[in-house]
């Protein structure tokens, strides 16, 4: 990518930036870490582990999760024996999901994903993306999801480790424009649109394979944060950021929990979210 403008406007040595990948996968020395508190859910993106690692995390008793965009994915999923399906529609902020095709043409939103894989598979599906509020929730119930998994909305929070300029960004207008972007890990991902995404295209096939490209943007962006700018930062978000709330996680949970139960109590027995089947 041509980055080479941008370290020297902030006087960046682009010779020291050192190499390496940004997060490595799921491994032996994880699972180690994570049997010592043998959490009860595990939830994975980009598919499976290795399944001697995914037996691993069984033997402790803990339900296993992951993310599926297509109902292929789904399928698939269930076929490993997960125990639960989280269907990731398009507008999600941060990494699609994707890992049985790259073809991004091929992914659809939450409300028209969630239905087609509760009717493909026999294990509850957890709705994610969009949704923001109660009545996003209650949508999701009715289509046949078994509960939500919410990002965005946590976002202002206090209790979320946001950065102070991916805050202001959330609560800005920009917020309401995201696209897809490969500049800042080498996979796609959903963010807020800001000058590196305008001026390199927001999917640039020059950009690192991923997880390589984080290590090569991450001095520009620590640079430009210093300066209070969030313009080569990858600010995530889904499309709907309009339930970011600067409130206690907590009362945001008891609100968007009560359209859960809302739902379960009031939904037409044929058509019961998995949860709340017999």
């Amino acid at each position: 990518m041509r980055k080479s403008p941008y370290f020297r406007e902030f006087g960046i040595d682009a010779s020291a930036i050192p190499a390496g990948p940004g997060r490595v996968p799921f491994s032996a020395a994880a699972a180690e870490v994570l049997e010592e508190f043998q959490p009860a859910v595990v939830s994975f993106h980009f598919g499976l582990p290795a399944p001697e690692l995914l037996e691993r995390v069984r033997r402790w008793g803990a339900k296993i999760l992951s993310s599926a965009t297509t109902v292929d994915e789904a399928l698939w999923l269930e076929a490993r024996g997960v125990d639960a399906v989280i269907a990731q529609g398009l507008e999600a902020g941060g990494h699609r999901g994707h890992f049985l095709s790259e073809d991004l043409g091929m992914q659809v939103g939450t409300f028209a994903l969630v239905p087609q894989i509760v009717r493909a598979v026999k294990i509850p599906v957890i709705a994610a993306v969009g949704i923001a509020d109660a009545k996003g929730v209650a949508a999701a119930m009715a289509l046949g999801a078994a509960g939500v998994q919410i990002g965005t909305a946590y976002m202002l929070c206090a209790e979320a480790t946001t950065s102070a300029v991916h805050r202001a960004a959330l609560k800005s207008d920009a917020a309401r424009v995201t696209a897809l972007t490969n500049l800042f890990t080498g996979r796609p991902a959903r963010g807020i649109v800001n000058r590196l995404m305008r001026e390199l295209g927001p999917i640039n096939p020059a950009a690192p394979a991923f997880p390589l490209a984080t290590a090569a943007i991450a001095p520009l962006r620590a640079q430009a944060e210093s300066l209070g700018s969030g313009e080569f930062s990858p600010l995530w978000a889904g499309q709907n950021a309009s339930g970011c709330k600067e409130v206690p996680a907590s009362l945001l949970t008891r609100e968007l929990a009560g359209a859960l139960e809302y739902a379960l109590q009031h939904c037409d027995p044929g058509e019961a979210p998995q949860a709340a089947r017999p």
